[in-house]
C-alpha cells in the first residue's frame, strides 16, 4: 500500500490560511506566524462585533441627551416621559431625528414634558 503524505490537503489548508492573512504586515507568509495572526484577528472580529453594538448605543444616547437638553429636558426625563406617553420609538430612531430633523425631535420632547407635568 502506498504511503500517503497528505500533500495536497495540507497545501490547500495552508493556502486558505495564508489568504486570510493577506494584507497583514510582516513575515506572515510563514505559516506558523500567519496562523497565530489569523487566529487573533478572528478573536478580535468576534469580540468587536459585540462591542460595536454597545458603542453605537452609547453614541445614540449622547446625541439624544444633547438634543434633549437643547429642548430643556434631560435624557432621563425624556425617556421616562416617552414611556408614560406610550411612544415606542427606539434610541436609534430618536438619535436620527435629533440629528436630521430637530423640529420633529422638539415635538417629541414637548410631548414627553407634557406627560411628566401631568
Amino acid at each position: 500500500m502506498p504511503r500517503a503524505k497528505r500533500g495536497t490537503k495540507l497545501r490547500r489548508r495552508h493556502k486558505k490560511l495564508r489568504k486570510l492573512a493577506k494584507g497583514v504586515i510582516g513575515g506572515r507568509k510563514n505559516y506558523r506566524q500567519a496562523r497565530s495572526t489569523v487566529e487573533k484577528a478572528l478573536v478580535y472580529a468576534y469580540r468587536d462585533r459585540k462591542a460595536r453594538k454597545r458603542s453605537f448605543r452609547s453614541l445614540w444616547i449622547v446625541r439624544i441627551n444633547a438634543a434633549a437638553r437643547d429642548n430643556g429636558i434631560t435624557y432621563r426625563a425624556l425617556i421616562s416621559g416617552l414611556k408614560q406617553a406610550g411612544v415606542e420609538v427606539d434610541r436609534k430612531m430618536l438619535a436620527d431625528l435629533a440629528v436630521r430633523d430637530p423640529a420633529a425631535f422638539g415635538e417629541i420632547a414637548s410631548l414627553a414634558k407634557s406627560k411628566l407635568a401631568a
